[in-house]
């Protein structure tokens, strides 16, 4: 068992050195295909459909559209958050180890990244009602996300009939690069807007679970603008509600004033003709 877990890391260590490394380097993007291995694969398959089964799958947000806005004809998916701890996402948690030590491989060859965590995994589905997911780039705004990694699903897959191709716009290039959702498929691409990239439409049911690996120095960074952001709102906030309070107190009192002069207004005309009589 261990010779065969060392000759398992000897394929790995290669593919990552020899292949994903010098690609997205070059290209930006690169995938490989039979990961998992048939078996395994299925097994995976068989719990990402348990999850859909069991109605843990949602509509998928769009990121930066105020309070996660869902916009079908835009991003046509429904997702989970897996951390591949929970019961029943053994194989899942299997896929999510083996990308963690591929991309393990790589730090350090891959320019000045350096990644020390990835999120959860999101489990999508598309349903196969001819939803997509319009251009896109998954960080366009510097959140510390910096290679994205999905892992394809979908048995007896054909793209001229079913869609779904992820078609990537790569910058700077003349070319496009599509990717056919194919079974036990691992595409890895950079994150940033270095890879625009769109899932046409989907006609039958497309399974997919992806993580994105980040970029510490960035992470962090991204993770200080958004405190300092949610401090000046709150501060906003506070302001805001204390000159709410100042101009219903100043209604009150304007309302108090009306009240005490159409009150008193009898008096005041009696007044009136006292005066005029004398």
């Amino acid at each position: 068992m261990p010779f065969l877990q060392h000759l398992a890391d000897m394929k790995l260590e290669q593919l990552a050195l020899e292949h994903i490394v010098p690609a997205l380097r070059d290209h930006g993007f690169f995938y490989v295909d039979s990961f998992l291995g048939d078996e395994v694969g299925r097994m995976v398959l068989g719990q990402v459909k348990q999850m859909q089964c069991s109605g843990l799958l949602n509509d998928g947000q769009l990121a930066g559209r105020g309070l996660g806005v869902s916009k079908r004809h835009i991003r046509g998916d429904k997702i989970a958050w897996v951390s591949g701890t929970e019961r029943g996402a053994e194989a899942i948690n299997f896929l999510l180890k083996l990308i963690d030590k591929l991309v393990s491989l790589c730090i350090g060859r891959l320019g000045k990244n350096v990644i020390r965590e990835r999120s959860k995994a999101m489990v999508a589905c598309y349903p196969g009602n001819g939803a997509g997911y319009v251009k896109h780039v998954d960080n366009p705004n510097a959140d510390g996300r910096c290679v994205t990694c999905i892992y394809y699903l979908n048995k007896n897959w054909n793209a001229k009939e079913h869609g779904g191709i992820l078609r990537i716009f790569p910058e700077g290039k003349s070319y496009v690069a599509d990717i056919e959702p194919l079974f036990d498929r691992l595409l890895l691409f950079w994150s940033d807007r270095r890879n625009p990239h769109e899932v046409q439409p989907s006609f039958a049911t497309r399974y997919a679970i992806t993580v994105w690996y980040f970029d510490s120095e960035e992470r962090a960074e991204a993770k200080r603008r958004f405190k300092d952001l949610t401090g000046l709102f709150s501060s906003c906030k506070y302001e805001v509600s204390l000159l709410i309070k100042k101009l219903h107190d100043k209604e009150s009192n304007l309302s108090k004033s009306s009240l005490f002069f159409f009150k008193f207004q009898p008096l005041h005309k009696a007044a009136l003709c006292l005066s005029r009589r004398s």
